[in-house]
């Protein structure tokens, strides 16, 4: 099936990039030394943590470490705004690329029953794979790239990814803002509240 090896040759892809320089980039952001990293950016921390964080799309960015460090530098709410902002826009990048191919070459790409199938799972169930893959390596960047190329309707990949930014990106930096190293239960929640604001979002709709 080509839509299966379409993702995962783009999971693939950034797999690459983490055995490549993720190394080092680890080096740089463990622990305090995330907050320090994005301190040496003075009053433009901020920022300079947002844009790690849509960096995450192409470079292998530990984005929950950066998210707790905008925590630690800012507090729970201005960090985790930050941090669900530099989410979302990672999200947006990886969907913007998708869809910058048109129609025709991905159809190409997938073939027109593959492309089909993919549109009608991205749809449906891929919202919640987009919600709930957030706060975990490689998978958020393959799928939003996916949805982009499926042509997922914006306004639902939008929603399911707010759904999954934004709990994300406020836990982590609350974590962060109270110095602690994140526990088995963040994750946990990272992924239960994110599925919970998708059911009711879906319910609303």
């Amino acid at each position: 099936m080509r839509l299966i090896a379409c993702f995962s040759g783009l999971a693939l892809l950034v797999l690459a990039t983490w055995m490549l320089w993720g190394g080092a980039w680890e080096l740089r952001f463990t622990g305090a030394g995330a907050a320090e990293g994005l301190a040496d950016a003075g009053r433009w921390a901020w920022l300079a943590g947002i844009g790690l964080l849509a960096a995450d799309l192409v470079l292998p960015v530990p984005g929950t470490l950066v998210m707790s460090a905008l925590g630690f530098l800012y507090g729970p709410a201005v960090g985790g705004l930050a941090a669900a902002v530099g989410s979302m826009l990672s999200g947006l990048c990886g969907y913007g690329i998708g869809r910058v191919i048109g129609e025709k070459a991905a159809r190409k790409l997938l073939g027109d029953r593959d492309f089909e199938k993919g549109r009608i799972l991205f749809a449906a169930g891929g919202t919640w794979w987009i919600a709930l893959s957030r706060a975990l390596p490689i998978l958020p960047e393959a799928l939003s790239c996916t949805a982009g190329l499926v042509r997922m309707p914006f306004a639902r990949f939008l929603a399911a990814l707010a759904c999954g930014s934004l709990p994300v990106g406020f836990l982590f930096a609350w974590i962060g803002a109270a110095g602690q190293v994140a526990p088995g239960w963040a994750m946990v929640l990272s992924m239960l509240v994110p599925a919970i604001l998708w059911f009711i979002a879906r319910r609303v709709a």
